[in-house]
């Protein structure tokens, strides 16, 4: 009986010390900014948009109070408010250390005026979103994300075998489609059957371009049993000189 309260007794006596160390090592100064600064700061990341620079100047004013007083969500939220950050992970190394975990966001496409649409479906600005090359453009109303996504995808599949790329999607308000192609054709789609009009015209090109070395410039799928296409004007002929027969004379010049 005297073993089981000697026991709890000391049981309580560790709790309370350890409920008692922070507080007196405060009061003491033990956990001071000068007796455990951060000496190391690690930051693993591509370093493609954001640089090892931005990250340690939004950083540094976090760890004024020492390696015991750092507040991990808000080092989180400093670096997580750079452009172009898609995730952050902070934790701290005995004794003196900080790392610093941060994925960029991967932009697949440019959206509306000046966003551009990251690979996980957000919507960002950043100020550089111009500059960034080699990506489709996107048009439509915000919450329609998934629903373009969608599409450039059964698109993409539907025209690459004919060499073409979509690079451009537009959703008007009232959900008609239109695409952009790379060789600068447009195809209006409709909002009906969207899926269904396109692949029905893309099974129908090679018969169309048969014969033809020349693509389509437009296209109206806005058809129920059918579609419209319209060809490029066809270059303009140089008129022959009528005394020497030569069509490339011009007006007797010589």
């Amino acid at each position: 009986m005297k073993g089981a309260t000697s026991l709890r007794l000391a049981a309580w006596l560790i709790a309370l010390a350890l409920v008692a160390l922070p507080v007196v090592g405060v009061l003491e100064g033990w956990f001071a900014t000068q007796r455990w600064p951060v000496r190391e700061l690690a930051v693993h990341a591509t370093f493609r948009h954001v640089s090892a620079a931005q990250i340690r100047a939004a950083v540094t004013p976090a760890l004024g109070g020492g390696f015991f007083a750092i507040h991990l969500d808000k080092v989180r939220d400093a670096v997580a408010a750079l452009p172009w950050v898609g995730q952050v992970e902070v934790s701290k190394r005995w004794p003196d250390a900080l790392d610093i975990t941060v994925t960029e966001i991967q932009p697949i496409a440019h959206w509306g005026d000046a966003a551009l649409l990251g690979r996980d479906g957000r919507i960002f600005k950043v100020p550089d979103a111009g500059v960034v090359n080699g990506l489709p453009q996107f048009n439509a109303p915000d919450d329609r994300v998934d629903d373009v996504m969608a599409f450039y995808r059964t698109a993409t599949t539907d025209f690459v075998p004919y060499g073409l790329r979509v690079n451009e999607v537009d959703m008007s308000a009232r959900g008609s489609w239109t695409l952009v192609l790379s060789s600068g054709a447009r195809v209006v789609v409709g909002g009906e059957q969207p899926d269904q009009r396109l692949a029905r015209f893309a099974a129908a090109l090679p018969v169309l371009m048969r014969g033809r070395s020349d693509g389509f410039v437009y296209a109206d799928l806005r058809y129920s049993n059918g579609f419209a296409v319209r060809w490029p004007e066809p270059a303009p002929t140089l008129p022959q000189n009528p005394k020497s027969g030569d069509p490339h004379a011009a007006d007797g010049n010589v």
